[in-house]
């Protein structure tokens, strides 16, 4: 039988879907079964093939249920995929409208990134912990919704205010959408890779969590190390200056 182009399409689909499951679970428990649920399908085509009647029998019927327990399994993997999947189409279309219909438009001024630049720098100098999610353009209401509304205009004194030790807002983080502090003591998701250096805390590996689910750029300062940290698309960079830490929220909010 001649190998159709369609085939090929088929053939690369099915290898980039494998692909990005294995690359989103790597490092996580989920990681581990996967590759173990691979290695079993495996088995049960080497049984099938070779006419191996029992072993390709009882592998059946693990594969009459394997659909149910994938979806239980790598309910977060698949969660993440959608949701990176679902930002690529949301951000892809609002590109195509911003350059042909509507003109460019820059939600933050210069003045509320100097205003956070220094917040962070601040905090940091005075051994003082924070987590900040900056938002382009989604209202991230299901995670505002969690904390405390505020809807306050940037500015260092309020962030220092929020993040300071005594004040009741200072857990959990404070979240940023169009020039206003939109709520604070919010609650993150917390990533699950195992890869994550253990010098970092909770902040940290929430900052991870809500960059791998959402478009957003997560500011972290370290209350026992003093060092800032953003993180984007599910990586951190770490031990940033304030220039560095002026550039990558530059980058993020101004990319369109």
């Amino acid at each position: 039988m001649p190998i159709r182009v369609v085939d090929v399409i088929d053939i690369l689909l099915v290898g980039l879907l494998i692909h990005q499951v294995h690359r989103l679970a790597r490092g996580t428990i989920a990681g581990k079964i996967f590759l173990g649920l691979l290695s079993i399908y495996l088995i049960y085509w080497i049984a099938r093939t070779a006419r191996m009647q029992l072993l390709a029998t009882l592998l059946s019927q693990f594969m009459g249920v394997s659909t149910l327990a994938v979806v239980i399994l790598f309910q977060y993997e698949i969660r993440k995929l959608l949701s990176l999947l679902g930002t690529a189409l949301a951000l892809g279309s609002r590109q195509l409208l911003a350059s042909h219909v509507w003109p460019k438009k820059k939600h933050e001024s210069a003045s509320n990134i100097t205003a956070i630049v220094e917040a962070a720098r601040t905090l940091g100098e005075h051994n003082t912990g924070a987590l900040i999610v900056l938002s382009n353009y989604a209202d991230l209401e299901f995670y505002t919704e969690s904390g405390d509304l505020l809807g306050g205009v940037v500015s260092k004194r309020l962030l220092l205010a929020i993040f300071h030790k005594q004040s009741p807002l200072h857990d959990g983080a404070a979240i940023i959408y169009q020039d206003k502090i939109v709520a604070v003591r919010c609650i993150l998701p917390v990533t699950e890779q195992q890869k994550l250096s253990t010098q970092f805390g909770l902040r940290h590996r929430a900052a991870m969590g809500m960059s791998e689910l959402t478009d957003t750029l997560v500011l972290v300062v370290s209350e026992e190390t003093s060092q800032i940290s953003v993180a984007r698309r599910g990586t951190l960079q770490h031990n940033l200056s304030a220039k560095a830490l002026r550039a990558a929220i530059n980058d993020y909010l101004h990319r369109y």
